[in-house]
């Protein structure tokens, strides 16, 4: 188990273990999701465009290519 404190700011640091197993830099973006039973759950937004090529693959369909899907990202407005 890890423990962080907060300061009078509201900001914490992230313990070294977390930070190792999410593989957080300094500079990334995390997100919170909070649970009706009032777990608290984080998750990276450090994944790059082409760590997800081909994830959602089907047998018949054309692959795109990774400058296709950073141009629908771009048509987004820079978020999905």
């Amino acid at each position: 188990m890890s423990i962080a404190t907060i300061t009078s700011k509201g900001q914490t640091t992230i313990p070294k273990e977390i930070r190792e197993k999410l593989n957080l830099r300094p500079g990334d973006r995390i997100s919170f999701f909070i649970e009706a039973d009032g777990r608290v759950y984080i998750q990276p937004l450090n994944v790059q465009v082409e760590d997800l090529s081909g994830i959602l693959h089907k047998p018949g369909r054309k692959a795109v290519s990774v400058e296709q899907m950073n141009e629908a990202i771009e048509q987004c407005g820079g978020s999905l």
